[in-house]
């Protein structure tokens, strides 16, 4: 929870006279004293989310949230998986297969930037449905390419779409949430694992079953176009495995969006309205999510009328947010100070820069190395399987064996989000650790109790680490920037998984474990960065 005190002078304004004679005003209101004019009216919305609990609405959005979550590792997942099928059919040398993890990590640094600083200027709404569509509609034209430079495009469009949902769905889950309910955050990233479950789950059913191999084979068929004609290969219709995985992946993106636009209909946020001067729209929000919980909303137009006080305050003539009506009467000169007052927030006091770089360098190597993670610990254990003579389908039910170990990972991290002197940090800290020694223990051994053994303990703390990570960055920021916040920490971890594959696939022509090292060494980076952030107040207000 960012410390919005702090942070926010710039855009401070003084409490006005006739919020003092309303039944929201702030007279003896210890808790509304230095707040902004913006933050007052937030804190209203919190007490208000806060009287309704977890009804039916905040459930809804928590699984609409957590479909989003599922889908980014789903992915993830599934290209480690369909990768060497496409290998196998199209022939390119092991360097080259770190193209196709790089094309999907430049879509997800474009994602997560455009739709990380987009969500905090047209809405949280829009982007919602449409990150989950771009998934949808070109994961299943993934199954049309004849070439690798058709597999490679479209598959960085795939992370256009994917690379929004992160920094947008804790955003919207958290604005919605009572404040006693935000361990849920952490909660979130349940669906994480489930997502690679699901994922391993139908590459075993058909992958291994439409498959002319893979490399683990005794006897792999070679690609058609490094052989002469008449030879036998592996032709597009012996190897549909990897076409119909992407053709389900492609449906259950489809199907989720179904469901966010059709069967439920998302509602702006009202903390977003209400820095955008739309104080009307977030009132009847408010309603439509009280009705929606059974109950009645206490927020009426005239509460934050009273706060802003246009007529009779003269406190400030300074562009300012959640100035109401005021606000959308700005000239468009006052409308870009305000965006540029924004962005400054991410810098505006000495702890808040700390706090800004130190997230930025944590998301750029638990990146780097879970993306070489997802990306190459597939292939590594199907070739140390292939060299003690473990078949490839037992292989790949291994892989369903080991990704369920995510799901007690993001449980374990719930529990210590909220553990005293524990919490965020230190849970982040020991298990960004334990995820680094579990890569390098790896790379020593092989056998197939330690192959399923390490692997299940990498990705448990990688699940409790990002499960904790995800949901604690929203809190650190103010709504106002807490899209831009997350979607630019996306971007610069985004930006680096680009370049990690291609020196990993590098790496991998040399060695097999060196991939593995140069996962952990960047892991171990992101324990440090931790241990240095500012230490953030437990269960503060998120505004």
């Amino acid at each position: 929870m960012a410390d919005i005190k702090d942070l926010n002078d710039i855009l401070r304004d003084e409490e006005p006279e006739a919020g003092r004679n309303s039944q929201h005003g702030t007279a003896n209101d210890p808790e509304m004293e230095g707040l902004t004019l913006y933050e007052k009216k937030a804190l209203l919305v919190n007490r208000e989310l806060d009287s309704h609990g977890m009804g039916k609405y905040q459930w809804y959005i928590f699984f609409l949230c957590g479909f989003g979550y599922l889908i980014d590792l789903m992915y993830a997942q599934a290209f480690g998986l369909v990768e060497p099928a496409i290998q196998q059919e199209f022939g390119f040398s092991d360097k080259q297969s770190g193209n196709i993890f790089s094309s999907f990590s430049a879509g997800l640094t474009a994602g997560a930037f455009v739709w990380g600083v987009l969500v905090d200027i047209i809405g949280r709404q829009y982007a919602f449905n449409l990150t989950v569509l771009i998934s949808a509609v070109f994961g299943m034209c993934l199954a049309a390419p004849n070439n690798y430079d058709g597999v490679l495009v479209l598959t960085a469009f795939v992370g256009f779409g994917v690379g929004g949902n992160i920094p947008i769905d804790t955003t919207i889950c958290l604005e919605f949430l009572p404040q006693n309910r935000r361990f849920l955050l952490a909660m979130l990233s349940v669906f994480q694992p489930l997502g690679v479950v699901l994922s391993s789950g139908i590459a075993y059913g058909l992958i291994p079953k439409y498959s002319c191999g893979n490399g683990a084979d005794e006897k792999p068929l070679p690609a058609c176009n490094s052989v002469a004609s008449g030879v036998a290969c592996c032709t597009k219709s012996s190897n549909m495995g990897w076409r119909y995985t992407c053709i389900c992946l492609g449906a259950i993106c489809l199907t989720i969006f179904f469901l966010r636009f059709v069967v439920f209909r998302f509602q702006e946020s009202p903390k977003f309205l209400l820095y955008r001067g739309k104080d009307e729209k977030a009132v009847e929000v408010l309603r439509h999510v009280a009705e929606f919980n059974g109950r009645q909303s206490t927020i009426t137009l005239e509460s934050f009328e009273a706060l802003t006080s246009e007529v009779t305050s003269n406190a400030s003539r300074e562009p300012m947010l959640g100035a109401g009506s005021k606000q959308l009467k700005f000239s468009w000169g006052e409308k870009i100070k305000l965006e540029f007052q924004r962005y400054k927030l991410l810098f505006s006091t000495f702890n808040m820069a700390r706090l800004t770089i130190l997230v930025w360098i944590t998301y750029i190597f638990d990146y780097w190395g879970f993306s070489i993670a997802g990306s190459f610990l597939p292939k590594i254990l199907l070739k140390k399987n292939s060299a003690i003579s473990i078949s490839v389908s037992q292989t790949y039910r291994n892989f369903i064996i080991i990704y369920i170990c995510g799901v007690p990972g993001v449980l374990l991290g719930c529990l210590m989000y909220a553990v005293p002197r524990v919490g965020r940090k230190w849970a982040m800290v020991f298990s960004s650790a334990l995820m680094g020694i579990s890569l390098f223990l790896f790379a020593t051994v092989n056998t197939e109790a330690s192959n399923i053994g390490l692997n299940a303990m990498e990705y448990f703390f990688q699940s409790m680490f990002n499960a904790v990570l995800y949901a604690w960055t929203p809190e650190a920021f103010a709504a106002p920037i807490r899209g831009t916040a997350c979607g630019i920490a996306s971007f610069w971890g985004r930006l680096f998984s680009i370049v990690s594959p291609l020196i990993a696939a590098d790496l991998l022509e040399k060695s097999l474990n060196a991939p593995l090292y140069l996962a952990g060494g960047g892991v171990f980076v992101c324990t440090i960065a931790i241990m240095l952030m500012p230490v953030k107040s437990l269960g503060a207000q998120s505004y």
